[in-house]
């Protein structure tokens, strides 16, 4: 049995190979994961701090204490105790353990317990440059990984927890913004090959569709099957769809959606991805695991828009990705789209 987002199999440590940074991320966010995704690069290991999905640190082995000093010494302006005395200090007792996945956190906290920080300091100094060093992990593109399970910064204080996902939006945000300035379309992440965790764009145009009329060479009727909680989003999706053209079956319990979907063999899947006791992308998993499903279009529909969504989205296979709220015209384009 292949492994699902839910029960997922766990992450070997990979061997050197092209890296997709979004995928990679989707996978620890979905798993909820505790410890540390190590990720050797040609240029530098990075090391991303877990707990429970959440980021509580991301660092680096090579230049970790040159960039904890640039930020010390630049905060030193609002915090007199940060002296250079003090950073040389530092430097001495902690950069000899660089090696280890904790030093430049373990120097953090011992700032504080010296009292040159504030633990509100330190949280904004954390986040800073988890940050910093996040946005340029987005950039890797070859690489080995490996996630080291448990409590990665022991018994350290968490001085912040970064929601993953908003937090790798507002990185690739930045680090998109950064590229173009450079004349780079897209900071490089529409080269081709490149960008396996980009979910298709909604169509802008597709084939002419009018009601009560068919595209020629299409289908006399289509089997559209609806997978959503909210009866409200069924029907409104239902009076959407000429009932000339499809034929939509509106399923509001996911548990029981897998053998609906079964029995009835449709054409197209709109699966919505918030759903209690089976979410979306587990029952796409689900699908994509029986035979008879394994080229059928599925539609992941939902109002969340994130990288990480999309990602997750990809993983489980899903044919596209849906965002709510859209208009009977969007939707046609969207079904037709794939259909075809």
């Amino acid at each position: 049995m292949q492994p699902s987002l839910l029960n997922p199999a766990p992450m070997a440590p990979s061997s050197p190979t092209q890296l997709h940074p979004l995928s990679l991320l989707a996978q620890v966010s979905s798993r909820q994961a505790t410890g540390c995704l190590q990720v050797v690069a040609p240029t530098n290991t990075w090391l991303l701090h877990l707990d429970q999905g959440q980021l509580t640190y991301v660092s680096t082995v090579e230049r970790a204490f040159e960039r904890l000093d640039n930020h010390l010494r630049r905060l030193s302006v609002q915090v007199p105790s940060l002296v250079s005395a003090v950073r040389v200090q530092v430097r001495l007792l902690f950069e000899q353990q660089a090696t280890t996945a904790t030093a430049d956190y373990q120097a953090i906290c011992w700032l504080v317990e010296q009292q040159h920080l504030h633990p509100n300091q330190a949280s904004t100094l954390v986040e800073t440059l988890s940050k910093e060093v996040l946005e340029a992990f987005l950039d890797v593109r070859q690489g080995s990984y490996e996630l080291v399970e448990g409590n990665s910064l022991g018994n350290a204080p968490r001085y912040c927890q970064l929601n993953l996902r908003t937090t790798v939006e507002e990185c690739y945000a930045r680090l998109k913004q950064r590229h173009n300035g450079l004349g780079q379309l897209n900071g490089g992440y529409q080269r081709k090959g490149t960008a396996p965790e980009a979910a298709p764009a909604v169509a802008t145009s597709g084939p002419s569709f009018q009601r009560g009329g068919t595209r020629p060479g299409a289908k006399a009727q289509y089997t559209i099957a609806c997978i959503d909680d909210s009866p409200t989003v069924l029907q409104a999706i239902n009076s959407f769809l000429d009932d000339k053209i499809f034929s939509v079956i509106m399923i509001d319990d996911p548990v029981k959606a897998l053998m609906q979907v079964i029995r009835t063999k449709p054409d197209l899947i709109l699966l919505d991805v918030t759903m209690p006791s089976l979410d979306g992308y587990e029952l796409c998993s689900l699908l994509r695991r029986h035979p008879d499903f394994k080229n059928t279009p599925i539609i992941m529909v939902t109002s969340n828009t994130g990288f990480i969504d999309r990602a997750k989205a990809k993983l489980v296979r899903a044919s596209g990705y849906l965002t709510k709220p859209f208009n009977q015209s969007d939707l046609l384009k969207f079904i037709f789209k794939y259909l075809n």
